[in-house]
């Protein structure tokens, strides 16, 4: 009796059957498969990520930069003036470029000794802080429904809408909403 109990405390000592390594492998294959997956399914409809390769953006943004940007942003909403997106140029589609809305749809933009009027105000548009103080005179420019009229933080220094021969970024060329500066790390920004 006492061999018998001794050979069945035995059998359940032994180890279990390791998985054969092609079943291994497959689950391995699927693992990758799955991240890839969402991965890309992330990068397609969730987040862009761009580099940024010029300094029309400075002092926010800066040459080598890296930020995401939010593909679902304005999936319930509508761009507002400010909001720092990513979009494809009007001029070669190909181009992504990221720049700041300064003018809505219907709004008309005057830039008169660097200081912007929307819709004929007296009151130049408390704008954000800027590079340094803009130059020039521009425009008037009147938005186009579903357009907006952008230019980069660095005034002075940036192919922007002033310039363009199609001079409005429409709704179906923005990519997202910059939201991000993830590189380099010791300047992670919320934009």
């Amino acid at each position: 009796m006492a061999n018998q109990c001794f050979d069945q405390k035995q059998e359940s000592l032994e180890p279990e059957q390791e998985p054969s390594d092609k079943n291994e492998l497959f689950h391995w294959i699927l693992t990758l498969a799955i991240a890839v997956i969402i991965a890309l399914c992330v990068n397609r409809f969730v987040l862009v990520n761009a580099e940024i390769p010029s300094g029309s953006m400075e002092n926010t943004i800066m040459t080598g930069d890296r930020v995401f940007g939010n593909r679902l942003a304005y999936i319930f909403g509508e761009p507002k003036r400010f909001d720092i997106i990513i979009f494809r140029y009007p001029d070669d589609e190909k181009q992504l470029f990221i720049k700041r809305i300064i003018g809505l749809p219907g709004e008309t933009v005057e830039i008169h000794d660097g200081q912007i009027f929307i819709d004929g105000s007296k009151t130049p548009l408390k704008d954000v802080t800027t590079k340094e103080f803009m130059q020039g005179s521009f425009g008037p420019y009147t938005v186009p429904d579903n357009c907006y009229f952008v230019m980069g933080d660095n005034r002075n220094n940036s192919k922007d809408s002033r310039y363009w021969e199609h001079t409005f970024v429409t709704d179906d060329e923005i990519v997202g909403k910059a939201f991000l500066r993830y590189w380099p790390l010791n300047k992670i920004k919320f934009l």
